[in-house]
């Protein structure tokens, strides 16, 4: 028979303390119950251990108290994990040459399932296809630990809403979408998230919520996308997009606010709405072109980044070879230290690859606190100061953080090929 949990007082494991997976844990922590972080990076568990968050929705101030008292546990042992109430699974889900790789998932599951007993929960949080839950990771929970599903333990998937840096919806008052593969199985999931967030809204499958997930981040993806290219064809067009965009929100209904940029970044884009074409595709072979084709753009966009970049240096008598170039903002997104899928790793690459002598500057990224992304890792810290702006040939705002000084920049910047339309001035080309 299976036991529904008291909403306090759990014991909860939550595999990967990444962006998603840390403030879980904390929250968790924070609400009343005890909480082990596993994961399998022994570095950043150790920095955890020693009070150093290396994200910064969690200050180093929220994580030591709970470090103090004991309710809190980073570890990188799973045996750990023993004797759990809730399992939480919020780790990767990369592609692999286009297709999903649940590798990280798989694993996550056959340990959870060595430890997984009658009456437990587990949760599967990290993005993917539609059935991931009940035709992966339930069999593989299944064959760790002789248990059923359902009927042993409650099983159940809920899409991560994690934004990094967004002040304004936080965890804990986004609405948390919940799903489990029986009704009691629900019920144990709802009452898990009830404990930790404002509002919680049960749907009837899985598949739906995973469904859920894949659809809010393709509908971003879609119309950046749009906006894109609408971009690229009003500069070429002499129109101002940013100006029609401005006016277009001025409308109160039927119209959302997307803006252009140098590319999408982080898992969400990139990825999660690949996983839904490949579904699509493998099982009703059928192609998903509005991915297709949002893929295509958002893909290009460092590309075109990059020509517009060598038109606005040749319109000033400069070839790209040889010039210095300063990259403001390596983040995806603004205001984090999320570089994940960045598009400034494309866009540093083409530049050097080109001859370029470039150089970056991110008062979130590249830092002593935060580990390099990949394509990050030549980038050497760069202070933005008067002189350095003065002696660049061009500077490139990708990431427009609060933290950069835009009247500074302005001034003393012979060249800017601004991304996200933050300056102005003769001297500064809008994307």
């Amino acid at each position: 028979m299976l036991r529904n949990h008291e909403p306090h007082r759990l014991r909860v494991v939550v595999v990967g303390q990444g962006y998603v997976g840390l403030p879980l844990a904390v929250r968790a922590t924070e609400v009343g119950h005890h909480v082990v972080g596993l994961d399998v990076d022994a570095g950043r568990i150790k920095r955890l251990m020693l009070g150093e968050s290396y994200v910064e929705d969690i200050s180093d101030r929220r994580l030591a108290p709970l470090l103090a008292a004991g309710v809190y546990r980073p570890t990188v042992d799973p045996a750990d994990c023993a004797g759990f109430d809730v399992a939480v699974i919020t780790v990767p889900t990369p592609l692999c040459d286009g297709a999903p790789d649940l590798s990280h998932v798989e694993d996550a599951a056959r340990t959870l399932g060595r430890h997984l007993t009658r009456g437990a929960t587990a949760i599967l949080e990290s993005t993917t296809y539609p059935g991931t839950t009940e035709e992966v990771f339930r069999p593989l929970l299944e064959r760790g630990s002789g248990l059923t599903a359902g009927r042993d333990f409650h099983l159940g998937y809920s899409p991560e809403r994690i934004d990094p840096g967004n002040l304004s919806w936080r965890l804990e008052n986004t609405p948390k979408v919940v799903s489990g593969i029986t009704p009691s199985s629900l019920k144990s999931v709802r009452d898990f998230y009830a404990s930790l967030v404002d509002t919680v809204v049960p749907v009837a499958t899985c598949k739906e919520a995973e469904l859920t997930k894949l659809l809010e981040n393709t509908f971003r993806h879609v119309n950046i996308a749009l906006a894109n290219e609408l971009a690229i064809f009003a500069h070429d067009l002499g129109i101002d997009v940013w100006a029609a965009i401005d006016a277009a929100s001025t409308k109160p209904f039927g119209f959302m606010r997307f803006t252009p940029g140098p590319g999408v970044g982080g898992h969400c884009l990139p990825v999660d709405p690949s996983y839904l074409s490949w579904r699509v595709e493998r099982t009703l072979g059928q192609n998903f072109r509005f991915v297709e084709l949002a893929n295509d753009v958002n893909n290009h966009m460092p590309d075109y980044v990059v020509r517009r970049l060598v038109a606005g240096l040749n319109e000033r008598g400069k070839p790209l070879k040889g010039s210095r170039i300063l990259l403001l903002g390596v983040a995806y997104k603004a205001n984090t230290g999320d570089a994940r899928e960045t598009p400034a790793a494309r866009i540093a690459e083409l530049l050097t690859g080109m001859g370029a002598d470039v150089q970056a500057a991110d008062p979130h990224v590249l830092d002593d606190a935060h580990p390099r992304a990949a394509g990050l890792e030549h980038l050497q810290r760069i202070e933005v100061t008067p002189g350095l702006l003065a002696t660049a040939d061009a500077v490139v705002l990708l990431a427009d953080h609060d933290a950069f000084d835009y009247p500074l920049i302005s001034a003393h910047s012979p060249y800017i090929l601004d991304c996200r339309r933050r300056l102005t001035g003769t001297h500064v080309d809008s994307l």
